[in-house]
């Protein structure tokens, strides 16, 4: 193996790992930290007391208090993209996809797509953007949370390449047809 080029490497491991992105060596392993994003992330223990309330809600379905909630949290914490984040997400589960597009912008703008949280409302308005069939926003969105380390983002990235995803299922039914045949 140590004869072998970069380029041949990253072919080899896209054949073996088929879920990671062809030279995903270019790729940090985890997400990176700033100072600003570490503090931001960091909620008071009372603000993230309403925020797990809130996703608490959300996840029974009383839509009306977990918004409550969490603009309560807001209020406390209002430049919080991890908080705009979590309201995003129960805003989905509400079929509110349209004002959870508005916080998951808000929360990218506030943490500049860093972090955690960052990250976060990176590929879930990626996903966001996928759902709806805008793949070229999606692929941004990913991009840019690939290149932060995010492995979801990275699959996302090779889900929405057809060349890839051709080349997949040719690998698979290689595969099949050699565990057949053995």
């Amino acid at each position: 193996m140590e004869s072998l080029s970069e380029g041949d490497k990253a072919v080899l491991n896209s054949i073996f790992d088929p879920f990671q992105p062809l030279g995903s060596s270019d790729f940090p392993e985890e997400i990176e930290e700033t100072a600003d994003s570490i503090v931001e992330d960091q909620l008071e223990p009372h603000v993230l007391d309403i925020v797990k309330r809130a996703i608490i809600c959300a996840e029974t379905k009383k839509y009306e208090e977990s918004f409550q909630l969490f603009d309560e949290a807001l209020k406390q914490a209002p430049k919080s993209p991890l908080i705009l984040n979590d309201r995003a997400q129960a805003l989905r589960l509400a079929n509110r996809d349209e004002d959870a597009l508005e916080d998951l912008h808000l929360a990218v703008e506030l943490s500049e797509g860093k972090g955690r949280a960052g990250v976060q409302a990176l590929c879930q308005r990626g996903a966001l953007y996928r759902s709806m069939g805008q793949n070229d926003k999606a692929k941004e969105d990913f991009t840019r949370a690939a290149k932060a380390g995010s492995s979801f983002a990275k699959s996302q990235l090779v889900a929405l390449n057809p060349y890839a995803a051709m080349c997949n299922a040719m690998l698979r039914e290689i595969m099949s047809k050699m565990n057949h045949n053995s």
